[in-house]
């Protein structure tokens, strides 16, 4: 079977990020399974909070928990049309292998503040701990315990009008979509522990999902940039529990123990986002069909001619679809919830 191309037809600059970002997780990585995060955060430009709105959305950071580390950049639409208005929440983790990348990224702050603006939302966007100095579970446990939070501080400390909590979302690109699901499955199966918290959407894009086994298109697109076989391997190596291999749950889902771990859960619709020239696709359709099969609600939307993280660049035309995707989703689980 012949390698096809890695890249789509893109313009330039997009061309240019993407061989640069990967250049430089190459070079951060190391072959004892550490990181320069110094050098690494050196080309990782990072965006500060703006308490005054910037393009119709105000930002603030909160912190969580001192002892590890863990806080959120909070992101609220403006104006507020109505002095009534709750506003639905999606709590959002961003992508990077587990490893790389932030809350504070100005990627990640360009995507948040844009998904607040067009979704009409309040975005969380959290700062969960990374491997290899803190492997799994640590990032689902920072992800379950900003659920907690957020149901205590319903206004973010005064920050924003009170959020609708029975109308929360929870989203992520990559490895955060990875932590979205897992973080979507503790809740479900802890819900009495939350009074008034209720996540009715899951949005999973190009989520990052694995096993052992080597699917076509990871084969195919061996010299794609951003993911690729090497790349994914190292990750999942400094993730997972030493000694696991990638048949290990966080990874693989279609096994015995995650299948019997979801199993009578009451599992929120869930809209999984698939590109095709995305090496890691085979298993991201493997996630909505497996989910299908076990009597979820999973919706597939594909897009021929995406690479991975297509979404961050608005000049790409398949990132003004997805918002609109992501928009028609919203507004159908929110009546849902509203006519019960």
């Amino acid at each position: 079977m012949s390698v096809e191309k890695p890249l789509p037809s893109v313009p330039r600059k997009i061309r240019f990020l993407l061989a640069f970002h990967s250049f430089v997780i190459d070079a951060c990585r190391r072959r004892d399974g550490t990181i320069n995060r110094r050098l690494f955060n050196f080309f990782d430009v990072r965006a500060k909070p703006t308490p005054q709105p910037i393009n119709g959305v105000k930002t603030a950071d909160f912190l969580v928990d001192s002892a590890r580390g863990l806080w959120i950049r909070v992101f609220v639409p403006i104006p507020v049309c109505r002095a009534e208005e709750a506003f639905p929440v999606v709590v959002f983790f961003h992508g990077g292998g587990f490893a790389f990348l932030s809350a504070a990224s100005k990627t990640y702050d360009i995507v948040c503040r844009r998904f607040a603006r067009k979704l009409r939302a309040v975005v969380v966007s959290v700062e969960y701990r990374l491997t290899p100095d803190h492997r799994f579970p640590a990032q689902y446990d920072d992800g379950f315990d900003v659920l907690r939070w957020v149901e205590q501080h319903p206004t973010f400390e005064g920050f924003a009008p009170p959020a609708d909590a029975g109308s929360v979302f929870l989203a992520g690109d990559s490895a955060g979509a990875n932590i979205a699901h897992h973080v979507t499955v503790r809740f479900c199966k802890n819900r009495g522990s939350f009074l008034s918290l209720r996540i009715i959407g899951l949005v999973s894009i190009q989520p990052f999902f694995g096993g052992v086994e080597r699917t076509e298109s990871e084969t195919r697109f061996l010299s794609a940039t951003l993911v690729n076989l090497e790349r994914t391997d190292w990750l999942w190596n400094v993730f997972l529990p030493e000694g696991s291999d990638r048949n290990h749950p966080a990874a693989y889902l279609q096994g015995a123990e995650s299948t019997a771990e979801i199993t009578g859960l009451d599992f929120p619709a869930t809209v999984v986002v698939v590109g095709g020239f995305d090496p890691l696709q085979d298993w991201q359709r493997k996630y909505a069909q497996w989910l299908q099969a076990n009597g979820k609600e999973a919706y597939l939307i594909e897009y021929k001619n995406a690479i991975h993280a297509f979404y961050v660049f608005p000049e790409l035309p398949e990132s003004d679809l997805l918002i609109g995707e992501l928009q028609a989703f919203m507004k159908r689980q929110s009546s849902r919830v509203k006519a019960v």
